[in-house]
């Protein structure tokens, strides 16, 4: 066996066995199959109003909008009864593919929807209003207005009855303005939810947090699948907002094949840095979440700003004690290509307020990429666990970060495993507040972890457990992976598996 092939054995296998209860996955999934027009089709042309078709509209019917054409709001998606959905749509529509992801290039199909900054929202939907798609439409603030939401469904305080439900936002393009920017893309509060195959750019605000898609309210499911999602806080967010719902937790959540990044010219230390210090935080992060997959996606540009460059954190909050329920728990995050963020991914088990009861538990991390972990970006941190987080597994992930492995701190973390992963040492690799690296701090904050079969290379094996790999000079050192070599090597495997294949895919792309 060649040292390529040995490096795919021991890097990429996935364990057969773990001591950590392993997450459930989504229990109910979004339906977004395209729904029928069994009704009229209702055109809306220049200086016609939108309003009026919207009233005039039934369930089962669409609303055509020409592009091109401006139509000035605020929209307000009204509840209906009867069966059926109520699609919003552009006439070119179908020049816009379904199942594609649409971009600015294709602003010339798409009818403009618009709104003044006197307003909550360009579109927004009324409680309990449910069945409408919305699909090929461009969707922005007036010129130099700045917006809270863009598309609010669902304004994040309605009771239990009141949830909008079955909305989706297909194949439009939502955006700030280039100058001044928008606190919010989607305020994604509702059940039966979707944002799919849409462009959502210039998120950013100075001073305040700000998401391409966000929610804090919407039971769920909920999905956001192959999107280009770009803002400056957190590009994705659920919790962080007080639910007004007792015992919300946002569940059966997927997010796949979406691209989450940050623009250069925001980063103040960038030769094209435009000169605005947007506040920037991290790509994705969970406060308040429950059975959530997160597959298939690239997440890159974070960098210590507002925040200390984590790309990704998994850290429960209970909202100043106002939500002791909050939970992170189930979250399946695997097959994702992550690069060039200051520090890898944060996992805090319960909030550091101390008045809650729940925390964060059973997540996986399994078959990811992190490359250009560090370095110019931030401190280089690969992964983070603080305070007792319960049955965290990271099997057959690869990196490249300039920092320690793992860093650990606070009470005590149950069920870890740490297995079949390939990383750089560096300086401490797995190490802890107040202890020494390796052993000594598995022992003390890991109790009973599993940990084998990982590559550490320039690690020293006297201060691991036996059963792991410690190379002197490693092809996953942070010089780099010689990716074309190692997938070409990996193609002996005929088929290969599923993880594998999206690993060289992801590997291609970069």
């Amino acid at each position: 066996m060649n040292g390529i092939a040995a490096w795919v054995v021991l890097a990429l296998a996935t364990a057969a066995s773990t001591s950590a209860s392993l997450p459930e996955r989504p229990q109910v999934r979004v339906d977004l199959a395209p729904p029928a027009v069994s009704g009229r089709t209702l055109f809306v042309g220049h200086g016609d109003d939108i309003a009026a078709a919207l009233r005039r509209a039934e369930r089962g019917d669409e609303i055509v909008l020409q592009p091109g054409v401006v139509y000035r709001g605020p929209f307000v998606l009204p509840k209906k009864s009867g069966s059926g959905w109520i699609t919003i749509r552009s006439a070119a529509s179908d020049s816009l593919a379904a199942g594609r992801r649409v971009g600015p290039e294709d602003r010339n199909s798409m009818p403009v929807l618009e709104a003044g900054s006197g307003h909550l929202a360009v579109v927004s939907v009324e409680p309990g209003a449910s069945h409408y798609r919305l699909i090929g439409l461009e969707i922005r603030p007036a010129a130099g207005e700045f917006l809270h939401n863009l598309v609010s469904i669902g304004r994040g305080d309605e009771a239990e009855p009141d949830v909008p439900h079955h909305i989706v936002i297909d194949r439009c393009f939502v955006h700030g303005d280039a100058r001044v920017g928008a606190r919010r893309g989607i305020a994604l509060n509702a059940r039966h939810a979707a944002v799919t195959g849409s462009y959502i750019s210039d998120i950013k605000e100075v001073g305040q947090d700000s998401q391409a898609v966000a929610g804090w309210n919407g039971p769920g499911p909920l999905a956001v699948i192959n999107n280009y999602l770009e803002a400056a806080g957190e590009n994705l967010m659920f919790g962080g907002g007080i639910a007004a719902i007792d015992g919300l937790v946002p569940s059966d959540i997927e997010i796949r094949g979406n691209h989450l990044s940050k623009p250069l010219s925001w980063r103040i230390e960038d030769p094209t840095y435009a000169g605005t210090p947007w506040a920037v935080k991290n790509i994705l992060e969970l406060k308040n979440a429950r059975r959530v997959l997160i597959e298939g996606n690239t997440l890159e540009h974070s960098w210590t700003h507002a925040q200390t460059g984590f790309a990704v954190l998994f850290t429960v909050r209970n909202e100043g004690g106002r939500m002791p329920w909050a939970t992170v728990q189930d979250v399946t995050f695997t097959n994702n290509l992550v690069r060039r963020a200051g520090n890898g991914i944060n996992i805090l088990g319960t909030d550091t307020n101390g008045r809650g009861d729940q925390r964060t538990r059973r997540i996986l991390i399994e078959n990811n990429q992190f490359l250009e972990i560090g370095g110019d970006w931030g401190g280089g941190r690969l992964f983070q666990l603080i305070d007792a987080t319960e049955s965290i597994a990271i099997r057959g992930n690869s990196a490249e970060q300039t920092g320690s492995i793992v860093v650990t701190g606070g009470r005590e973390h149950r069920g870890f495993v740490f297995t079949d992963n390939a990383a750089p040492h560096n300086d401490y690799g797995i190490v802890g507040s107040g202890t020494a690296p390796g052993a000594s701090t598995l022992s003390h904050y890991f109790p009973g972890a599993e940990f084998a079969r990982n590559t550490i290379s320039g690690g020293s094996a006297r201060l691991y457990p036996a059963g792991n790999t410690f190379p002197p000079d490693h092809r996953v050192a942070a010089r780099g992976v010689d990716r074309a070599e190692l997938c070409t090597a990996l193609a002996t495997s005929n088929p290969l598996p599923d993880g594998l294949a999206m690993f060289c895919a992801m590997s291609a792309d970069s």
